[in-house]
């Protein structure tokens, strides 16, 4: 699997100091709009400065519809924007039987290396994702039975410092079929949880982000009109709320705190598999189709519109050609 070096995309400073460049020009550009006016008396002697006129008032029009898109598009852009994608397991395995003749002692064990790798469908980018970045952790569980309670665990946790990696292996003696268990938490951001039982039942949400749980639990207390009607601060629950929350009311502002203990880690992502030793054995790759989020690719070019002062000095050009000679007239 090659990977390329991706180019950083535009941090929230980068966008926020160019949108206070592009405040500045913009007052700037209202200014020269009213200097753009051309006066009654050269509109008198010059009938053509009506077409002028009209192209300044549909100039201003589109200024004022790329101000709501810009606007539309920070807001957006505060938001995650993901794209549900396919990411293709690959387990495989490789046996290397014992060499009695080995000079080396190595050379006369046999042993076996477990391979997990895998790629995204249909990827569209040039720039590939290492296959590590998308996961939190990944555990391999080996038979306890062969290869005792020491050494049955393999694990590799994210940190700060993790260097991404296309794939994992794990090597170990043996010359028997090896039953394993792969667990595999994804890496999810913004993070998501799972919900208490109770509470996934009432809102039908298994798994997701703190702040689409918080609104599913605002939809149902607007649905089931549970807001107080004289002190709007509270919510007076029903019968399910009680159960899950303890009370019969509750503060709107209480909720974030509440919901700490009903919040647990996502389920890990389990898969079952056996190590072949068989020479025999032909299929020794299974293949595995796990759900995945991506950045909307998108977002990279809404926040590239967002820091674009392309042409910007062509259309000053422009806008002076245009006006020259209707002052000459003065």
């Amino acid at each position: 699997m090659e990977a390329s070096r991706k180019r950083p995309a535009p941090s929230q400073q980068q966008i926020q100091q160019q949108q206070s460049v592009q405040n500045r020009n913009r007052n700037a550009k209202r200014r020269k709009m009213a200097d753009k006016i051309l006066p009654q008396r050269i509109r008198e002697l010059v009938p053509e400065s009506q077409a002028y006129m009209d192209l300044l008032a549909f100039e201003h029009k589109l200024d004022q519809t790329i101000m709501r898109k810009r606007v539309d598009i920070q807001e957006a852009l505060k938001r995650p924007m993901k794209q549900k994608r396919k990411l293709r397991l690959y387990i495989s395995n490789t046996f290397n039987p014992a060499k009695p003749d080995a000079e080396d002692s190595e050379g006369s064990i046999a042993c076996w290396e477990l391979r997990v790798e895998g790629k995204l469908l249909d990827d569209p980018g040039k720039m590939k994702r290492k296959f590590s970045s998308f996961f939190k952790s990944l555990v391999i569980e080996l038979d306890k039975d062969l290869y005792g309670p020491d050494n049955h665990l393999v694990e590799w946790h994210r940190t700060p410092t993790t260097q991404e990696t296309d794939g994992f292996q794990v090597k170990r003696p043996g010359d028997v079929n090896v039953r394993c268990t792969l667990l595999l938490m994804l890496d999810y951001q913004p993070p998501q949880f799972k919900l208490d039982p109770r509470l996934a039942r009432l809102l039908g949400i298994h798994t997701q982000t703190r702040s689409s749980i918080i609104q599913a639990l605002w939809q149902y207390v607007k649905t089931n009109k549970l807001q107080d009607s004289h002190d709007k601060e509270y919510i007076n629950c029903d019968k399910y709320f009680q159960q899950i929350f303890d009370g019969p009311r509750l503060k709107f502002s209480e909720i974030p705190q509440r919901l700490t203990n009903l919040l647990l880690p996502p389920d890990p992502i389990v898969i079952n598999h056996i190590i072949s030793v068989d020479a025999n054995d032909q299929k020794k790759t299974a293949c595995y189709d796990i759900d995945v989020e991506v950045e909307d690719p998108l977002k990279a070019q809404m926040s590239s519109f967002l820091l674009s002062t392309a042409n910007q000095q062509e259309i000053a050009s422009l806008d002076n050609k245009v006006r020259a000679p209707l002052l000459s007239q003065e």
